[in-house]
C-alpha cells in the first residue's frame, strides 16, 4: 500500500472523526408522567412498599409456597419468556459486532478458455486461450460511526433486551399471583362443598322431622314435600361445586405444567395475612412494575429507532481493504503472487424514492404509539392498586356484618324449628325461607373471605411484588 494511499484514508480518518463531534442523535430522557392521584384515594408518602417483600414471605401455607416453586421452576410460559431473553442478548451481541471490522477469507481456482477467433490478433501470434487461476486473500470493511447509527442501533438493542427481561419478570409476577389466586378459589370452594353437604345433613334430617310431625298432626303434607324440595335443593348444588373444584385444579395443573390431577392443598381458616400492607407512592411503580418498565424500555428502543432514522440522511463512512496471493501456477503461489487493494470513502444519499423520510415518519409515529402506551400501562397500574386497595377493604368490612349475619340467621333457623313443633304460630314456609336464607349468607361469607385473599394478592402484584 503505497504512501499516497495512507494519506488519504488518514485525512478521511481525521474528517469522520470531525463529524462525530456533529451527531445528529438525542440522548434519551424518561418522559414525564404525571403520577399524582395514581392511588385515588390513598395519599401516602411513606415509601415502604409491600412490593419489596418477596414472595416467600407474604405466604404463611407452606403448601401454597412450594406450589409457587413449582410453577416457576416449571412453568411453560416463563421458559418461552427465559427464551425471549436469549433471543434478544444473541440480538444486543449482533448490534455490538457492528463497531469492529468484519473480516471474510477466500480461496478459488478458475478455469477457463478464450476463443481464439474473438480475441482480434493480428495472423501468427500465438496465445495461451486456456488458463488456470489460483487465488486466495482476505477482505475487510469497516464503517465508521460518524452520525451514531451504530451507537443507536446498539441502544434499541441494548433497550430490547432489557425490555425481554421485564417481560420475564412481568410473567412471573402474574405467575405467582394466579397461582395464589386459584389455591384460594380451590380452598374456598372446599369450604363452600363442606358446609353445603353439612346443609344436606340438616335437611335430610328436617326431611325426616316433618313426617314424624305429619304423624301427629302437627303439620300437612305441604309441609313434607316442602322439605324433601329443599333438601334436593342443597344436594343438586353439590356437583356443581365439585365440577368447579376440577376445573380449578386442573387449571392449577396447568400453571404448574402438571397433567390434569387433584392437588394438595390446606384449608380456607388456615389462611393467615402475614405482612402489613404497604402501598409506597405511585412513583414506585416505575421500578416495581415490571410491565411498566417493560412498557418505557419499548418506548426507549422506538427513540433510539428514530435517531437510526435519523442518520439514513447523512453521509456514511466505509473503508475497505482486500489482498492475498494470485497467480497462473502453483509453483509460484508465493513467489511475486502478492496483490491488495484500499479504499475509503462517503456515500451521501441524494435522491433514495422517499425512502429515508418515510422511515423517519414511521419511526416517528412508532415512538408516539410507544410513549402512548407506556402512559396507559403506568395508569392502568394505578387502576389496579387502587382496586386490590378497595377490594380488601370492602372483604374485611364485610366480614364483621356477615358473621353476625350468619349468627341471627342461625338463631332464626332455630327458633322458626322449635315453633314448628309446638305452636302454630308459624309454618315450614318460614322454616324454608330461614334454611335457605342461612346458607347463602355461610356460602357468601366464605366468598367474603376468598375477595380479601385475593384481594391481598392482587395489590402485592398491582404494586409489582414477586420477581425480587
Amino acid at each position: 500500500m503505497n504512501r499516497n494511499c495512507l494519506k488519504y484514508i488518514f485525512l478521511l480518518t481525521l474528517l469522520s472523526a470531525a463529524l462525530f463531534s456533529c451527531r445528529i442523535t438525542k440522548s434519551y430522557k424518561r418522559p414525564d408522567v404525571n403520577t399524582n392521584g395514581l392511588y385515588r384515594d390513598q395519599q401516602s408518602t411513606d415509601t415502604a412498599t409491600m412490593a419489596s417483600v418477596p414472595w416467600q414471605s407474604l405466604f404463611a401455607d407452606t403448601i401454597l409456597k412450594s406450589l409457587i416453586q413449582e410453577g416457576l421452576s416449571n412453568n411453560l410460559d416463563l421458559k418461552t419468556a427465559v427464551q425471549k431473553i436469549l433471543e434478544a442478548q444473541a440480538a444486543l451481541q449482533q448490534s455490538k459486532a457492528g463497531f469492529f471490522p468484519s473480516l471474510s477469507g477466500n480461496a478459488s481456482v478458475q478455469r477457463s478458455k478464450q476463443s481464439q477467433a474473438g480475441l482480434n490478433f493480428p495472423p501468427g501470434i500465438n496465445i495461451n486461450t486456456l488458463t488456470t487461476t489460483y487465488q486466495a486473500g482476505l477482505s475487510t470493511s469497516w464503517e465508521a460511526d460518524v452520525w451514531g447509527k451504530l451507537s443507536s442501533t446498539k441502544r434499541a438493542a441494548l433497550a430490547s433486551f432489557l425490555q425481554s427481561d421485564a417481560a420475564k419478570r412481568a410473567v412471573q409476577t402474574q405467575l405467582i399471583a394466579d397461582i395464589a389466586n386459584n389455591y384460594f378459589s380451590l380452598l374456598a370452594l372446599d369450604k363452600q362443598l363442606e358446609i353445603t353437604q353439612q346443609t344436606l345433613k340438616n335437611r335430610i334430617q328436617d326431611v325426616e322431622t316433618m313426617k314424624e310431625l305429619k304423624a301427629g298432626a302437627v303439620v300437612n303434607g305441604a309441609a313434607v314435600v316442602q322439605s324433601e324440595a329443599n333438601r334436593y335443593a342443597a344436594e343438586v348444588s353439590i356437583p356443581d361445586i365439585k365440577r368447579s373444584i376440577r376445573e380449578t385444579e386442573n387449571a392449577l395443573d396447568i400453571l404448574l405444567s402438571r397433567p390434569p390431577g387433584p392437588i394438595t392443598r390446606s384449608t380456607l381458616t388456615d389462611q393467615k395475612v402475614v405482612i402489613e400492607l404497604q402501598t409506597g407512592i405511585p412513583t414506585q411503580l416505575l421500578t416495581n412494575r415490571p410491565d411498566v418498565q417493560q412498557s418505557e424500555l419499548a418506548f426507549r428502543a422506538a427513540f433510539e429507532n428514530t435517531n437510526l432514522a435519523r442518520t439514513y440522511f447523512y453521509p456514511s463512512f466505509t473503508i475497505t481493504a482486500s489482498g492475498g496471493l494470485s497467480t497462473l501456477s502453483l509453483k509460484d503461489f508465493f513467489n511475486k503472487s502478492i496483490f491488495y487493494n484500499a479504499a475509503a470513502g462517503l456515500t451521501q444519499p441524494i435522491f433514495n424514492q422517499g425512502i429515508n423520510k418515510a422511515r423517519l415518519h414511521t419511526a416517528q409515529a412508532q415512538q408516539q404509539e410507544a410513549l402512548n402506551s407506556f402512559q396507559k400501562t403506568l395508569l392502568v397500574a394505578g387502576q389496579e392498586v387502587s382496586n386490590a386497595l378497595y377490594a380488601h377493604e370492602t372483604a374485611v368490612e364485610k366480614q364483621d356484618a356477615r358473621s353476625k349475619q350468619i349468627i341471627a340467621l342461625q338463631k332464626s333457623v332455630d327458633y322458626t324449628q322449635e315453633l314448628l313443633r309446638y305452636s302454630s304460630a308459624t309454618n315450614y314456609t318460614d322454616v324454608l325461607t330461614s334454611e335457605q336464607t342461612l346458607l347463602a349468607a355461610q356460602l357468601s361469607g366464605v366468598s367474603d373471605k376468598l375477595q380479601e385473599l385475593q384481594a391481598i394478592v392482587n395489590l402485592y402484584r398491582a404494586l409489582g411484588g414477586g420477581w425480587r
